[in-house]
């Protein structure tokens, strides 16, 4: 069992849960789509919501929780002080999707108004934090401070439209709003939290630290122009952007690969999921600008549907964002638990050794069912420009999509119930 004493391993579970029902969400809310019987539009804010608040927010918040000392060791990160702030966001969150439920925009903006509280309880810590401790590779620090600016305004953004502070802006607001979030906060966060994680997990250095702080630095401004764009409209700013973007991503894709062939190792299911996300990331950016530069002749070359967008933001969503996320639970789920359950340093190592077996298994299938299955929505998208929905070709795409990413989902969900359910006492003394 796990105890709410050990609070990041407690957020970064139940976020994943929150991750995982969300999930399925989406994968009704597809298959409504393609069957012609699309389903309520509140549920895909439930979707949305669930997966970005309950799920990759809170497992961001268990990640900082963790990152106070590696071993998890640190009394702060373990104090009981943290167990009114995991009820109070996981209450947040129920009555944020409650309100989208109802139609109560008072209840959704009041739920807003508790997370950006949440979040702002924590800037303080975070801001001194991450330039003392997270500023490796140089220059971290000001990435993550920036990302936690995004994500503040963001949600003040929010709580606004939820109120009906910003009615004749609302469609500005509401693009500020998802891609500050999105953008300015997850996809920062996340990238750089793989350039630390990663040369951990290989025992080795960046290959390129000065490398890695151009590429990210470029990165962190060149999403913030290209919100600029999106908000003024601007297709032709946006392309400019995306262009240098991709070179930008391309980069950190580059020193991360290198970082790898250089370690000489052969990796783990950890590592992998960091290097394939990193890669499905600059896959999205390319297909992105693509898809802009589809608009700048008129009429547009291809027509582009609502499975398209799907497809689109979801190489992002579970490409990039799903599989760093795997990525990191996979390689701290296994210290978590061992730092938690063995107070013997020797033993716990042996533990330690134990559950990153686990998470280790079937490693093949589980990257290979996640990436094809987010590959499947595209390959969806691609048929409904020659076929109507109702073909049986299009039929057969979104099952097996959507069958492969709840194969994925549902083994790493396994394999985290087995190393949970491992206990010290069934290792040899």
């Amino acid at each position: 069992m796990v105890s709410l004493h050990c609070i990041p391993l407690t957020f970064l579970l139940t976020g994943f849960a929150w991750l995982l029902l969300s999930s399925l969400l989406g994968v009704a809310t597809l298959i409504g789509l393609v069957n012609g019987t699309p389903l309520p539009n509140w549920l895909r804010a439930i979707h949305v919501h669930g997966t970005l608040v309950g799920g990759l927010l809170q497992m961001v918040i268990g990640g900082f929780l963790v990152s106070f000392d590696p071993a998890s060791e640190h009394k702060k990160s373990h104090s009981p002080s943290r167990v009114p702030l995991f009820l109070i966001l996981n209450t947040a969150t129920i009555a944020l999707l409650a309100g989208f439920w109802l139609g109560r925009w008072t209840l959704v903006g009041l739920a807003g108004l508790v997370l950006a509280g949440i979040v702002a309880s924590l800037a303080k810590t975070a801001w001194r934090h991450v330039q003392e401790e997270l500023n490796v590779p140089v220059g971290a620090g000001w990435l993550y401070r920036t990302a936690l600016a995004a994500l503040l305004v963001g949600l003040g953004i929010g709580v606004a439209m939820a109120f009906r502070l910003v009615p004749e802006y609302y469609a500005h607001a509401r693009l500020l709003h998802l891609h500050l979030i999105v953008m300015g906060f997850f996809t920062v966060t996340l990238l750089v939290a793989t350039h630390q994680l990663l040369p951990a997990l290989l025992r080795r250095e960046l290959a390129r630290p000065s490398l890695a702080r151009f590429a990210l630095g470029f990165v962190a401004l060149g999403l913030a122009a290209l919100i600029a764009g999106f908000v003024t409209s601007s297709l032709r700013m946006e392309l400019a952007v995306g262009f240098f973007l991709v070179i930008a991503i391309g980069m950190c894709a580059f020193n991360l690969l290198n970082t790898w062939i250089k370690s000489g190792s052969s990796g783990n299911a950890a590592s992998d999921h960091l290097l394939i996300g990193v890669f499905f990331l600059l896959l999205a950016t390319i297909t992105g600008l693509a898809m802009g530069a589809n608009y700048l002749p008129s009429p547009p070359l291809l027509p582009i549907g609502s499975l398209h967008l799907v497809a689109y933001t979801h190489l992002a969503f579970i490409g990039f964002m799903v599989q760093i996320i795997c990525g990191g639970l996979s390689y701290a789920i296994p210290v978590l638990l061992a730092s938690s359950r063995v107070p013997n340093p020797k033993r716990r190592e042996l533990y330690r050794e134990q559950l990153e077996t686990i998470m280790n298994s079937w490693r093949a299938v589980q990257l290979g069912t996640m990436s094809f299955g987010t590959m499947g929505l595209v390959a969806l998208a691609a048929l409904t420009w020659n076929l109507p929905l109702s073909s049986p070709y299009v039929h057969s795409a979104v099952w097996i999509a959507t069958g492969l990413l709840v194969g994925s989902l549902a083994l790493f969900t396994a394999k985290l119930a087995w190393a949970l359910w491992l206990q010290p006492a069934a290792q040899a003394s």
